[in-house]
C-alpha cells in the first residue's frame, strides 16, 4: 500500500511543479488582461485580451494598468517622476516643452502645472473626451500600477504588439 502512495506521489509530481510554475508566473511575471471601456480609442477599442508585464520598467507613452480603490484602468504614461507637466489649449508640455502628442483622439483639457512626485506618474487616455485620467484623479503612485501591457492576444485580427 505505501508503495503505491509513494509511486502515485512520482506520477504526480510534475504535474504539481508546473501547477506551480503556472500560478508563479501569473502572480509575478504576466497575467492576462481584458480593456473595458473606448477610454484608449483609437489604439485599443475597448474588447481586447491583453497580456500585462508585470516586470517592466515604465517609459514614457507605455500602455499601463492602474489600479484605483474603484477600478482597474488602461492608460498612456506621459509624466514620469520628478518632471513638471502641463496641458494648454490641446498641448501638453513637459518640463515647459511641448510634446508631439500623436495618440490624443479628441481635445485635451487644460490642466494647471504639476511637478510630480519620485514616485508619480501622469496618466492619459487616448480618447480624451471620455478618458477617466490623471486631468480628473491627479497623479498615480507607482504602486498603483499593476504593470505594462503592449500585446493584443484577442480579438485574433489584432493579435501582436501594440505599437508605442
Amino acid at each position: 500500500m505505501k508503495e503505491k502512495i509513494i509511486k502515485n506521489s512520482k506520477e504526480l509530481l510534475p504535474y504539481i511543479i508546473i501547477l506551480i510554475v503556472v500560478l508563479l508566473v501569473r502572480t509575478f511575471i504576466v497575467t492576462p488582461i481584458k480593456v473595458n471601456g473606448n477610454s484608449m480609442y483609437k489604439t485599443l477599442d475597448g474588447t481586447e485580451f491583453m497580456i500585462l508585464n508585470k516586470l517592466s520598467k515604465i517609459e514614457r507613452y507605455d500602455i499601463v494598468v492602474v489600479d484605483t480603490k474603484s477600478d482597474e484602468l488602461i492608460k498612456r504614461v506621459y509624466g514620469l517622476p520628478g518632471e513638471k507637466i502641463s496641458i494648454e489649449n490641446n498641448s501638453i508640455y513637459i518640463n515647459d516643452k511641448k510634446i508631439e502628442d500623436v495618440y490624443a483622439y479628441g481635445e485635451t483639457s487644460n490642466y494647471e502645472s504639476i511637478t510630480l512626485g519620485s514616485d508619480e506618474y501622469f496618466i492619459l487616455g487616448d480618447n480624451r473626451v471620455v478618458s477617466l485620467d490623471s486631468r480628473t484623479i491627479g497623479p498615480v503612485k507607482k504602486s498603483q500600477i499593476k504593470g505594462t501591457t503592449n500585446f493584443i492576444l484577442y480579438p485574433f485580427n489584432r493579435v501582436g504588439k501594440v505599437e508605442k
